[in-house]
C-alpha cells in the first residue's frame, strides 16, 4: 500500500472505512472540538455527520460539525464560500481542528489544493475520505491528495480498490506515531489477518492492472451517463461530462422517488441506491424516499463490460424506470446479457503471481 500510494506512512489496521476515521478523530482531535465536512445531502458520509444525526464525528466523538459549501451545479465544494465560512468559524473562536474532504457522492476531485492552505494557517488538521475513490487515486486517474496537502487519507478497501471489506490509513511519518497509537488498542483489538492479506493481493493486482482498470471505469461511467441523458434521464452536472470518477448521480424525480425506483430495478435483477439529492431535506424528501439515484461502474468494468454495454444496460433502467416495461420479462433479459461476463477481469489469473510485489518470508 506505501508503494501503491506513495505513502511514507500506512495503518492497514482499521477494519473498515468507518473505523479508518475514527482512528483520525481519535488522532487530531478531543471532544468538543470543530470539525467541517460535507452534509449529509451533499455528499457527506454519515461518519462525518452531527450528533443530532447519529453521526459517527458528533454521537461517537463529541465533534461539533460545521459545513463545507457545495455547488449544487457543479457538484463540488464551493472554494470562496467554504473560506468565507472558515473566516466566521475563526472569528467566534471556534477555529476548525480537522477537515475531512471526499464524499459518498464523489463524481469529481475535490479543490484540496485551493483550500488546504486555508486550513493549514488556521491551525486545523487536512483529512481526505477516500473510501469510494481509492483504486482510482491508486490507478493515477482522479487525483493525489498527499501531494495536494493532505495530512491523512483514510478508506475502506472494496470500492474502486477491489479488495476485501477492510480499511486503512495514508500518511506521513511526521504522523506515524500519533496515528498506531489512536488506532491500537483504541480503535482495534484485532484486526482481522484474512482481510488483511486480502488487501494485500488486492493492491499488489492495482499495482499490475490498476491505471488500465480505472480508466475503463470512468470511460464506462462517462458512457453510461451519456446514454442514461440520450434516455431522458436528468443525470447531474451533464455540462461537466458528468463525472471525473466512476459515479453517476441521477435526479429521478421525474418518475417517482430513489427509494421505489431502486425497488423495481432490483426487481429487474439491476442493482442500484436510492441517493440524496443536495437539495432534497429543503424541499421535504427522505433518505428513504430521496430524489435521486447513484450508479457505478466498478463492478461491471471488473466482469469486462466496456462503453458498448454501457448503451444496454442505460436501456434496460430505461425500459424498468421509463417505460414501464414488466420487471420480470426484463429480469430474464438481464440475466441473459449477464451470461456473457462471468470472468473478473484486471487480477492475477492465479495467486502464485501476486508474490512478485510480495515477499513471503
Amino acid at each position: 500500500m506505501k508503494k501503491l500510494y506513495k505513502a511514507e506512512f500506512v495503518d492497514v489496521r482499521p477494519i473498515s472505512g468507518v473505523v479508518a476515521n475514527l482512528s483520525v478523530y481519535t488522532a487530531f482531535t478531543e471532544p468538543g472540538d470543530t470539525m467541517m465536512a460535507l452534509p449529509i445531502p451533499c455528499g457527506g458520509h454519515i461518519t462525518m455527520g452531527k450528533k443530532q444525526l447519529g453521526g459517527t464525528a458528533g454521537a461517537v466523538h463529541g465533534l461539533e460539525v460545521e459545513y463545507l459549501a457545495l455547488d449544487y451545479k457543479e457538484m463540488n465544494i464551493d472554494v470562496d464560500e467554504t473560506k468565507r465560512r472558515v473566516e466566521k468559524l475563526v472569528k467566534e473562536g471556534r477555529p476548525p481542528k480537522l477537515v475531512m474532504f471526499g464524499a459518498s457522492v464523489f463524481p469529481f476531485p475535490h479543490p484540496l489544493k485551493e483550500l488546504a492552505e486555508t486550513f493549514h494557517e488556521v491551525g486545523a488538521t487536512v483529512g481526505y475520505d477516500a473510501a469510494h475513490v481509492a483504486g482510482l487515486i491508486a490507478g493515477g486517474a482522479f487525483q493525489d491528495p498527499l501531494r495536494e496537502g493532505a495530512d491523512v487519507v483514510t478508506m475502506s478497501t472494496h470500492k474502486t480498490l477491489f479488495g476485501p471489506q477492510h480499511g486503512g490509513i495514508l500518511s506521513w511519518e511526521k504522523y506515524a506515531e500519533k496515528i498506531r497509537r489512536a488506532v491500537f488498542p483504541g480503535m482495534v483489538s484485532n484486526h482481522h489477518l484474512h482481510a488483511v492479506a486480502g488487501v494485500a493481493v488486492a493492491c499488489a493486482e492495482m499495482l499490475e492492472f490498476g491505471g488500465e482498470y480505472v480508466r475503463q471505469v470512468i470511460r464506462n461511467a462517462k458512457a453510461l451517463g451519456q446514454a442514461l441523458y440520450e434516455r431522458g434521464f436528468k443525470v447531474l452536472a451533464e455540462h461537466k461530462g458528468f463525472t471525473e470518477s466512476h459515479a453517476l448521480i441521477v435526479d429521478i424525480t421525474n418518475y417517482g422517488d430513489g427509494g421505489t425506483i431502486e425497488e423495481e430495478l432490483e426487481k429487474a435483477n439491476i442493482i442500484i441506491n436510492r441517493n440524496l439529492l443536495p437539495w432534497d431535506i429543503k424541499e421535504g424528501r427522505h433518505f428513504m424516499h430521496p430524489g435521486g439515484i447513484r450508479l457505478g461502474t466498478s463492478e461491471v468494468t471488473r466482469l469486462g463490460m466496456k462503453e458498448s454495454e454501457m448503451e444496454q444496460i442505460a436501456e434496460f433502467i430505461k425500459r424498468v424506470v421509463i417505460d414501464k416495461q414488466s420487471t420480470s420479462k426484463i429480469k430474464e433479459e438481464v440475466k441473459e446479457f449477464r451470461k456473457d461476463y462471468q470472468k473478473v477481469h484486471y487480477c492475477f489469473e492465479n495467486a502464485t503471481e501476486a508474490y512478485r510485489y510480495i515477499k513471503i518470508r
